[in-house]
């Protein structure tokens, strides 16, 4: 028998407001009894879990593991709109001219991740050539 990968546990201040911040941007749901004020938060999204824990450090550094996110329903130019409006905030801009790339970006306690093309926009890039 072999493990599985539960979920994905992120450190942070406020465990409730990022897992609130993540349900949004995943479409995802907060677990029926977390709160405010709770030291965790548990956020349930297609694709699997997310686990907040409040810690008392702040983040120092860049992350040694982060996210990349695929939008499922729009282009990842709506996307990296979308989330900027949550409160994400863009670190560095990967996207190239030819619709290839990332952006980074960064939740609102600074975690960076990245938001990739979506699925489609992959398929007409490669069926160009």
């Amino acid at each position: 028998m072999t493990s599985l990968v539960r979920h994905l546990t992120i450190d942070c201040t406020d465990a409730y407001r990022l897992a609130s911040f993540w349900a949004e941007v995943l479409d995802g749901k907060l677990a029926e009894d977390d709160l405010p004020g709770d030291p965790e938060a548990t956020v349930t999204a297609a694709g699997g879990a997310l686990l907040f824990i409040a810690v008392p450090e702040a983040k120092t550094g860049k992350n040694r593991v982060h996210l990349d996110l695929q939008p499922t329903d729009r282009g990842r130019e709506a996307e990296v709109e979308r989330l900027l409006a949550l409160g994400a905030t863009l670190v560095a801009d990967h996207r190239r001219a030819d619709g290839t790339g990332w952006a980074t970006l960064a939740d609102i306690e600074g975690n960076e991740f990245c938001v990739e093309r979506s699925a489609a926009e992959r398929s007409a890039t490669e069926g160009a050539g």
